[in-house]
């Protein structure tokens, strides 16, 4: 790369920003193989700013062998290349996700095996003067060594098996439909993880074995036949002692709509992909929910069929979250009785008794899951430890005692024959209604410039605010974070969100988009992105406090 090297160390000693001259240019990497070449698409301002950002692009590579024709096999190729690459010790920072295996920006293979790595780079400048020598080592040697050894060079029979695995996962889930089901845990599945803050599998944990009644047998196209426990459509209700690994399990299903590394141990922990996990979320924004279904009156007059709020509270919250999962198509909700909202999921014969039913205008969860089931096609997985009311509707009971699972329907219908004097208070969920946002209230600009950036998984800094998405568990990292305030800016860029679509119909619309090329929606952005589910672009927007929805169908 001797044009690279001269240009590099002619700006030496130049002023910082000089370094934007190399933005758009594609500079051969010689040392990197045949066809390889280096782009800085964004420069930094300073040497205290986000880094620079590049993309090296492989036109000839050996990955064609692999049978990429497939998208699942091109995106978990991609997330095993980004792995190796990232895992190198080198000057670049590689976004290489954590568990999962999602389509990310940082790294994405064609087709026909070509490839373009996507990294960052802070192009060195001590006192905001160009260290032109330096960036030459690093640019000229470095990286076309790491693309050399960890990209292209890596072993092709390991890329294999990690690309067989995780459409092994894939298929897998494919296959729940078929089989009546909408989860599915193999057999010596790892649920529990290594830490709080650490996604791993815990060594010495308990493999899950699958209680005989519930057991499953599966065909997969590299691993054979593999069982495990299916969890049938319908309501399931998990219950057992303290820390005996119920909510481990709920865990486990709700990260089952995502893919996982070989070894992660919940590679075979599958769920429908549509499914959603609600809970209790104070002070939230709701805008025009119908919560009619929990809520038969408000304060004030207010109509519960049309209901807004700045600040929800925890039994209001999670009714909106309900419907809104139910509105952005979820097939499957997953809720924890420790993060729910007590007073929505359940009143208990005592309760009902001292305080008449006239003067409680909450629906409990209890008396509307049968019809959500029964009426809408929508099943439920509920960890309970102290609301046996469950019992009374539930297809299935499932126990937890020291991490192994076994089928307690039986006795647990015993126990629900035995009256409580509690009568239901509801009985039918009504359709869900459909809202149409308006495109003017999802703007992404700050100061004439778009601003769409993540802080971890908690917040979404979008335009003028930053959505709270602590709630929303099933954002993986900060990169799906950001991947869904990109997709909110696109759908109202490509016209999708045009205020007279419904959200469901915008989400379709956005799900084609985002099927394809990271860079095909994300407008030039030069964030890490990691590719998000529509229930987490809809969950985003549901958050944004701006938002003003003109039409409630």
């Amino acid at each position: 790369m001797p044009e690279l090297r001269e240009t590099l160390q002619r700006l030496d000693g130049a002023p910082y920003a000089r370094y934007r001259s190399l933005t758009g240019r594609a500079w051969p990497l010689g040392g990197g193989g045949e066809g390889v070449a280096a782009t800085m698409r964004h420069g930094q301002a300073d040497p205290y700013a986000p880094p620079s950002r590049w993309d090296v692009t492989c036109a000839r590579t050996p990955f064609a062998a692999l049978d990429l024709t497939r998208p699942v096999r091109r995106r978990a190729l991609a997330g095993f290349l980004a792995r190796s690459a990232a895992a190198a010790p080198s000057p670049f920072r590689i976004d290489a996700g954590g568990q999962e295996v999602l389509q990310r920006s940082s790294f994405e293979v064609a087709e026909d095996g070509s490839a373009v790595l996507r990294l960052g780079y802070h192009l060195p400048g001590p006192r905001r003067r160009i260290d032109g020598y330096d960036a030459a080592v690093d640019l000229t040697r470095d990286l076309p060594a790491l693309v050399r050894d960890h990209v292209l060079g890596v072993d092709l029979d390991a890329a294999r098996a990690f690309a067989d695995a995780v459409e092994d996962a894939a298929h897998l889930r494919a296959q729940l439909p078929r089989l009546g089901l909408v989860a599915f845990v193999a057999d010596g599945s790892v649920l529990p993880r290594a830490s709080g803050v650490d996604d791993r599998p815990m060594p010495g944990a308990v493999p899950f074995a699958s209680p005989p009644s519930l057991r499953v047998e599966v065909d997969l196209p590299h691993r054979g036949r593999v069982a495990g426990m299916g969890v049938p459509t319908g309501v399931t209700v998990v219950v057992g002692g303290g820390f005996h690994g119920k909510s481990t399990l709920l865990r486990a299903l709700e990260a089952g709509v995502h893919d996982h590394v070989p070894g992660d141990g919940r590679d075979l922990v599958v769920t429908d992909p549509s499914a959603a996990a609600l809970r209790a979320e104070d002070g939230r924004a709701v805008t025009r929910v119908d919560v009619g279904a929990f809520v038969t009156g408000l304060p004030g007059g207010l109509d519960p069929r049309d209901f807004s709020t700045a600040d929800a509270s925890g039994s209001t919250s999670q009714a909106a979250a309900t419907v809104e999962a139910l509105e952005a198509g979820a097939r499957l909700l997953l809720v924890d009785e420790d993060t729910a909202a007590t007073n929505l999921m359940v009143r208990d014969a005592r309760m009902q008794e001292l305080v008449a039913k006239a003067s409680e205008p909450l629906n409990p969860f209890v008396d509307l899951v049968r019809s959500l089931a029964d009426d809408h096609g929508v099943s439920t997985v509920l960890v309970v430890g102290s609301s046996g009311d469950y019992l009374d509707v539930a297809d299935r009971v499932l126990l937890l005692d020291s991490y192994r699972c076994s089928d307690v329907t039986a006795r647990a219908r015993e126990v629900a024959a035995r009256p409580t004097g509690r009568v239901a208070e509801a009985g039918t969920f009504p359709a869900v209604r459909a809202r149409v946002p308006a495109p003017g209230s999802v703007d992404a600009t700050a100061r004439g410039k778009r601003r769409v950036s993540a802080v971890g998984t908690d917040t979404l800094r979008f335009g003028e605010h930053d959505v709270d998405v602590r709630a929303v568990r099933q954002f993986t990292d900060a990169g799906q974070v950001t991947g869904a305030g990109l997709a909110l800016d696109h759908a109202v860029a490509a016209g999708h969100l045009d205020g007279r679509r419904a959200l469901p119909e915008v989400l379709d619309l956005l799900d084609a988009d985002l099927a394809g090329p990271v860079a095909g929606w994300t407008g030039g952005s030069p964030a890490d992105v990691a590719v998000p589910r529509r229930h987490e672009v809809a969950a985003a927007l549901n958050r944004l406090r701006a938002l003003r929805v003109p039409e409630l169908r």
